[in-house]
């Protein structure tokens, strides 16, 4: 049974907002949408007013069960169907309540939505344009567009049919339950509360801080490769600390506010766990910079076993090519 603590709320902005709310509206975990006007500076707006130009977003407010479907699914969904460089235009609508933007409440989830644009830029040249804020106001649309397509149901708009269908074909319930299930029967419950929810291992007590063998180090849920012996140093902070990722594109930077104050996360882009925090405070030779990071969110392949691990391309960036050839 859903509790208040288990529910989790979203607003989206993508263009008309008929298509997004039927769009969501048939995905598994989401228990209610609501489509109205967000995040303009005048109170109450009618749908005409909103039309001249009232500094609203056309926007669906959708609350869903977070045991049931998890925000980097509905994110997901959310990215596939918005052009997100578009400025001001969706499909054939065009105008300011027409922009792309994801509007949140619970400050925790600009985590989730920052991972997922970083994740969409890594596609697009240009700037992407989804407006990310929190929430300032939803006025409620008229009673004539809450689910618009379920009373009209000839009416068109930017999102195709077909992709209406995908949504309701999608499973994020045995998804996001799936994975759940695998991760906890994976990882330590250590390994668990620190990838999945973001603790910190205490000081000097990983398994990787004293660890001077060449290897790789990987994403434990993933087997992605992070980082690399020829990149870590001592520190003496306490936690494994590196240089440099082994690929830039391997990790996600995120503003970390919790704690009182502003540090860099590092995300892995292929697993979405923590992996810890990025300083300035590295050797200035190296870039000058130090990725301080929880052992219990790598696993270490020695560089004798890298071959037979499938890591063997990998040889030449963990110890010096004539090396790794003897």
């Amino acid at each position: 049974m859903t509790t208040p603590e288990h529910t989790g709320e979203i607003y989206l902005a993508g263009g008309c907002f008929w298509g997004i709310q039927t769009y969501f509206d048939r995905v598994h975990g989401v228990l209610d949408t609501e489509v109205g006007y967000a995040n303009g500076p005048t109170p109450a707006p009618t749908y005409e007013e909103v039309c001249a130009d009232s500094g609203h977003a056309e926007t669906v407010h959708i609350t869903y069960d977070r045991t049931q479907v998890g925000l980097a699914f509905l994110l997901e969904l959310f990215l596939a169907i918005v052009d997100p460089v578009s400025i001001n235009r969706q499909g054939d609508d065009i105008g300011v309540q027409y922009r792309s933007g994801i509007y949140f409440t619970d400050t925790d989830d600009h985590l989730s939505i920052d991972l997922a644009l970083a994740v969409v830029q890594r596609h697009h040249e240009e700037p992407l344009a989804i407006e990310v804020a929190p929430l300032t106001n939803l006025f409620r649309a008229e009673e004539y567009h809450q689910h618009y397509f379920d009373k009209n149901p000839d009416a068109t708009c930017h999102i195709p049919a077909r992709a209406i269908e995908r949504a309701a074909a999608a499973r994020p319930q045995e998804r996001f339950l799936r994975e759940d299930d695998r991760l906890r029967r994976l990882l330590t419950p250590v390994q668990y509360e620190i990838t999945l929810h973001g603790h910190t291992e205490v000081e000097g007590s990983g398994e990787h801080t004293e660890r001077t063998a060449p290897g790789l180090y990987v994403d434990v849920t993933t087997g992605q490769p992070l980082f690399t012996s020829a990149d870590k140093y001592d520190a003496g902070c306490g936690w494994p600390s590196f240089t440099r990722p082994l690929d830039e594109d391997a990790v996600a930077e995120l503003d970390d506010t919790s704690r009182g104050k502003i540090r860099r996360e590092i995300r892995s882009a292929s697993g979405d766990i923590h992996l810890g925090h990025v300083f300035e405070d590295g050797p200035p030779q190296a870039g000058g910079r130090r990725y301080c990071i929880n052992s219990a969110a790598l696993r270490f392949v020695p560089a004798e076993r890298m071959p037979e691990q499938g890591y063997g391309d990998l040889l030449g960036r963990v110890i010096p090519t004539q090396e790794a050839e003897r």
